[in-house]
C-alpha cells in the first residue's frame, strides 16, 4: 500500500462539541484533507509546538517525551496513521536508536504532537484517504457555493440537523450534500462527523 505524506493545515475550535477541536491534515501533493477530532490538551500541545515563539514555563508532556528521547538518543523518524475503525484513527510512531527501528502504538493526537517536535513527517495510506479524506474546492468554487448572507444560517442549520439521531435518519445522498456544505464553510469538525457517519454505512 502506498503512503501519502500529510501536512498540518490547521486546528479549528469545535462548534458542536465543547472542549473538542478538529485537527486538519492535508495531503502534500493533492487537495484532500483529513479532519481528526482531538481533545483540548492535545490541540494546545500541537499549537504550541507549531508556534516556535511560544515557550510554556514548564515542559508539557510531549516536551518531556522529546527531552527524554533526546537524552537517550532516540529519534522519532515518522508517524503513520495506519487504521480507521468506527471514526477512530490508529497511529504508529516509528522510532530509531543505534540503527534499530521500533514501532510504537500511539493515539493519533499524541503521535502528531510528538512528530511536530521531532520535525518528523506524517503519513497515511491511500486507502484511509479514500475512505475518510475530504476534497477541498478551489476558491472560485467556494465563492459560488454559498451566498455570503446565508453562511451563518447555513452553518447553524447544518449543526442543528446533524445530531446523532438526525444523522441516522438521513440518506447517504443527504449526508454527502451536508458534507459538501460543511467543507465549503470550512467547518471541518462537522465535516469529520458527517464523514464518519458515511463511513459507518459504507
Amino acid at each position: 500500500m502506498s503512503l501519502i505524506k500529510l501536512t498540518i493545515k490547521g486546528i479549528s475550535y469545535s462548534q458542536t462539541q465543547t472542549g473538542a477541536y478538529a485537527l486538519v491534515l492535508s495531503e502534500l501533493d493533492g487537495n484532500r484533507t483529513l479532519p481528526i477530532i482531538i481533545g483540548a490538551f492535545e490541540a494546545q500541545s500541537i499549537a504550541i509546538a507549531l508556534e516556535k515563539e511560544i515557550r510554556p514555563p514548564r515542559p508539557l508532556t510531549h516536551d518531556l517525551f522529546k527531552t527524554f528521547a533526546d537524552r537517550y538518543l532516540i529519534n522519532v523518524k515518522q508517524v503513520i496513521i495506519h487504521k480507521l475503525v468506527d471514526g477512530v484513527f490508529f497511529s504508529s510512531l516509528i522510532s530509531e536508536k543505534n540503527g534499530v527501528e521500533e514501532i510504537i502504538d500511539a493515539r493519533t493526537s499524541d503521535a502528531i504532537a510528538i512528530a511536530v517536535r521531532f520535525n518528523a513527517p506524517i503519513y497515511t495510506y491511500e486507502t484511509i484517504l479514500d475512505k475518510a479524506g475530504i476534497y477541498l474546492k478551489v476558491e472560485e468554487e467556494l465563492s459560488l457555493e454559498a451566498p455570503e448572507l446565508e453562511t451563518d444560517e447555513l452553518i447553524s442549520e447544518i449543526i442543528s440537523e446533524t445530531s446523532e439521531e438526525a444523522k441516522e435518519k438521513k440518506s447517504l445522498k443527504e449526508l454527502y450534500k451536508e458534507l459538501e456544505a460543511a467543507v465549503a464553510n470550512e467547518n471541518y469538525e462537522l465535516a469529520a462527523k458527517i464523514r464518519d457517519e458515511i463511513s459507518k454505512r459504507s
